[in-house]
Parts: structure tokens; sequence; C-alpha cells
């Protein structure tokens, strides 16, 4: 460890926030903060801290939304951004495919947002008595 360099236990270790924006699991270092802050990634069965260091083989899993949970082991560390090709190598997607419901759920789930559009616009002054004496609140 001579002129500075970084031993290789301190190469082969990375804080998990900055991790898994490098792994493109989330899009940017803060997300995966907030992530890790509301408790919606574990590391090895325990909830985690952004500041908290990784190694390889570490198991991180990643819950999405309201049933979709994502499975990656830790296989490689980068220093600073890859392309999305190569940042796929750095973890192995333990991930269960999913089930026939699960398929279909998602399928409905789709339809049914295809069906109700959102609004372009907010609702203007007039809407907004309109929606109030609709539901009786004056």
């Amino acid at each position: 460890m001579t002129d500075g360099e970084p031993s290789d236990d301190a190469r082969d270790r990375t804080r998990i926030d900055v991790w898994l924006d490098i792994a493109c699991l989330y899009s940017t270092r803060s997300e995966a903060q907030k992530a890790c802050r509301a408790g919606k990634v574990t590391l090895n069965g325990q909830s985690v801290k952004p500041h908290r260091l990784l190694k390889a083989g570490d198991e991180i899993v990643i819950t999405r939304g309201q049933d979709k949970v994502q499975t990656v082991a830790v296989v490689g560390f980068a220093s600073r951004h890859v392309a999305k090709a190569e940042a796929r190598a750095l973890y192995e997607d333990r991930t269960p495919p999913p089930t026939p419901a699960e398929i279909e759920a998602r399928h409905l789930e789709r339809l049914f947002r295809q069906s109700n559009p959102r609004p372009t616009r907010a609702p203007g002054r007039r809407d907004q008595r309109t929606l109030r004496r609709m539901k009786g609140m004056s």
C-alpha cells in the first residue's frame, strides 16, 4: 500500500447507493439513497442505509411497487458510470421468473390504466366547484 494506493479490500468495496446507481438499478444516486432510507433495499436480509459498504457475493433485494421484488447478487464493481450493457455484468439477477398468475395480473393492470386515462390538465375553478358539488362537499 505505497504511494497512496488503496488496498485490494478497499477497491472491492463500494457504498450501496453508489453501486446501485452505477449498476443502473436506479437512475440516480439520490433515488438509490431514498430507496435505502425508505427500507426498500435489503442487503443479506437486513435493511440498509445508503452508506453501507458492499462486497462481492452480497445479495441485494429491491422492492419495487407493491408486489415486485428484484433479487441481485453483487459480482463486480466499477469506479465510475459505464454503459448499461457493461453495468449488467456487475450483478447476477436472481429474480425468479413471474408466474402465469402474475403475468395475467400485470396485463389486467395495464388494460385498466389504459381504459382510465389521466386528465391532460388540472381542473380549473369551475371544474373544482362542480366536483365539490358532485361529492356533496358544499
